[in-house]
């Protein structure tokens, strides 16, 4: 820029900048440097990426095999671990604790390196070391914060304080487990759903299949743990350490057939107070009268088992839903029999007894209290003591064959019952053994527990103990199967029963189809309506030829399913049709002769398949396996 002779400004000349019309002088451009073609640059560049791919690819190699080494230790360090907790060997188990946090401390380590978690990001392969940090973290979780934890209070706690002396259990050391139990409940529940939430269609098999052990080896360890928890958290309230506790005890007896697992003969109460537990009173359920008019109770319920789950104690569990029988038995009780409130109440049935049998050992009956069983027994000749062996024949069919009196067969019934309470109070029999026979009785579905108060029964709710049919705890593809005898008899110690769930090929819609198939075979003898006494065969009184058995079978499908057909031994028949909640329920009646089978098949569709089926059965002196047979698979 140049000033003229007037002092205004004028571009320069041969400027190109600010006289776009000007033309570019050689002389004027700036110097520009040709850039000569260096391939040793970009070799060099290039050498350097593919080393540090090199180093990168070594050093994740390197990681994953340290990792696959550490996690291949745990797992077989945890068999070994069992083992020694089995053995009760707890120095070597603490050994084994300390060795498996190095390990999946280092498998953490490994797999939360920079470089690894980096390689997340890589297209196609990141999911799986994505999936191998997951499974690496959860591992840690697991040993150091559930594993490790909980041993440290094993170690500590004096076990044999939960062996009944002089009939109270020190709830102490349950009250000082309790925090532990459930903070490692919990961390077990977060690894699972963090591991079961990982897309495992996305991996290579070498991940993907160990990651589904882990997922499983959770899922098989997370329910025990809950029960665990919920069990440190109930039991010292509900053993009385803050105030006395009353429960009902319904013995049910399978010989004639509830859908809880049996008619509850005879009655009891247990008195919980600061751990001491006692029998304080006994009744047969004939002590407790009709109720007329019947006590209100659930009307779909009431539709389905009717008016007489409110009329007799002996029907309140007609239906399967134990909250239900169990508040009707405890209001009928207090009603006819007075006495402190009931707290809660428990079922169980003769395969319990068993189960309790095989811990304490044999139990001496001795003499009667009561006269007249006194006076039947010695008459008979039922045994003089019971065993895990002997209680099943004994209670659910020699009684009937040799003590005539319906009154006196209770009556037997409550007497052994307390004589085996006796036995767990006076702490006879290993308590490890006591313990695993009351877990097998839970699993096995023969004991129930319902407590008044919700707080505990929230917690009850969410475990098998509960015998809930409807609400939260009862989600996904549930089935159930339950029987209720129609014989007015104890013929069902000769029924035997088959139930096979059986599923069909999704339809068009996406939803799946479901058959329930039961069999039932009376095994009776040909003679039965001679050689078996009315009491056992019903003589005919409710319309049943002696010697023939009468079975009401429902069956319930998954909330909002539809039920659609039933067929009895392959014949087209109607069925009622009820809801229970938002669940269709089914009920077929049957009547078979001695050497006689029925099939009954009912069908479900519409089913939402949210998880796997499940299906639950009413127990009957059958093992269990006996009677809940696989489902099918879909071809």
């Amino acid at each position: 820029m140049t000033l003229s002779d007037d002092g205004s400004s004028r571009p320069e000349t041969g400027s190109y900048r600010n006289d776009p019309n000007s033309e570019r002088e050689p002389s004027s451009l700036p110097h520009r440097r040709k850039r000569r073609f260096e391939p040793r640059r970009i070799y060099f560049w290039l050498g350097i990426a593919i080393l540090l791919l090199t180093l990168a690819s070594s050093w994740l190699v390197f990681r994953g095999l340290q990792i696959k080494h550490n996690l291949e230790s745990s797992m077989a360090l945890v068999s070994t671990l069992q083992d020694q907790v089995m053995e009760q060997d707890t120095r070597g188990a603490r050994d084994t604790i300390d060795e498996l946090e190095v390990n999946t401390s280092a498998a953490r380590s490994a797999a939360s390196d920079p470089i690894w978690k980096a390689a997340a990001f890589v297209p196609f392969v990141g999911a799986n070391f994505s999936a191998i940090t997951e499974v690496s973290v959860s591992a840690d979780d697991v040993i150091s914060r559930a594993v490790t934890p909980m041993w440290n209070k094993v170690e500590t706690m004096d076990w044999a304080a939960l062996t009944p002396v002089d009939g109270r259990i020190d709830v102490g050391p349950l009250r000082e487990v309790s925090p532990t139990l459930a903070s490692a409940s919990n961390t077990v529940d977060l690894s699972y759903e963090r591991l079961r939430s990982i897309d495992r269609s996305t991996l290579v098999a070498q991940v993907s299949d160990p990651l589904g052990d882990a997922v499983d080896a959770l899922g098989d360890v997370r329910g025990p743990l809950a029960s665990a928890s919920r069990a440190a958290q109930l039991l010292p309230a509900m053993l009385g350490d803050q105030e006395p506790r009353n429960y009902l005890v319904l013995i049910q007896n399978s010989a004639e057939i509830r859908a809880t697992g049996g008619i509850p003969g005879a009655l009891a109460i247990i008195t919980a107070d600061d751990g001491g537990i006692s029998l304080t009173s006994q009744a047969s359920s004939s002590d407790i009268d009709l109720f007329e008019p019947a006590l209100e109770t659930d009307s779909q319920q009431e539709a389905i088992y009717s008016f007489r789950m409110g009329a007799y104690i002996q029907s309140v569990n007609l239906t399967p839903d134990f909250p239900t029988a169990a508040a009707t038995a405890k209001e009928m009780w207090e009603q006819r029999r007075g006495g402190p409130p009931i707290d809660g109440v428990i079922a169980i049935d003769p395969v319990v007894l068993s189960n309790i049998l095989r811990a304490t050992g044999p139990v001496d009956l001795g003499d009667f209290a009561n006269p007249a069983v006194s006076s039947a027994v010695s008459d008979a000749s039922l045994p003089s003591s019971l065993t895990s062996e002997n209680v099943l024949s004994t209670l659910l069919s020699a009684v009937y064959a040799q003590v005539k009196e319906p009154v006196v067969q209770d009556a037997y019934f409550a007497a052994v019952a307390a004589r085996i309470f006796e036995a767990i109070a006076a702490g006879q029999g290993d308590s490890g053994q006591l313990i695993r026979a009351l877990i097998t009785s839970a699993e096995q579905d023969r004991l129930y527990l319902w407590s008044s108060l919700d707080a505990e029964q929230n917690l009850i709710a969410t475990s098998r103990l509960s015998g809930e049919v409807t609400g939260a705890s009862v989600g996904g593809t549930s089935f159930g199967v339950y029987f209720n005898d129609g014989t007015g008899a104890k013929m069902d110690y000769y029924t035997r029963r088959t139930v096979q769930l059986q599923q069909h090929c999704n339809n068009e819609e996406g939803y799946s189809e479901y058959t329930v198939r039961v069999s039932l075979t009376n095994t009776a003898p040909i003679d039965a309506g001679n050689v078996l006494p009315p009491y056992v065969t019903g003589g005919g009184i409710y319309g049943v030829a002696p010697g023939n058995v009468r079975t009401n079978t429902i069956a319930y499908g998954p909330t909002q399913a539809l039920l659609q057909s039933a067929r009895i031994d392959g014949e087209n028949v109607p069925l009622g049709a009820f809801l229970h909640g938002q669940r269709p329920v089914g009920v077929l009646t049957t009547e078979i002769g001695p050497g006689e089978t029925a099939t009954i098949e009912m069908d479900f569709s519409q089913v939402v398949q949210e998880s796997e089926p499940f299906l639950k059965v009413t127990p009957t002196i059958q093992d269990n396996s006996e009677v809940r047979l696989p489902a099918e698979l879909c071809r």
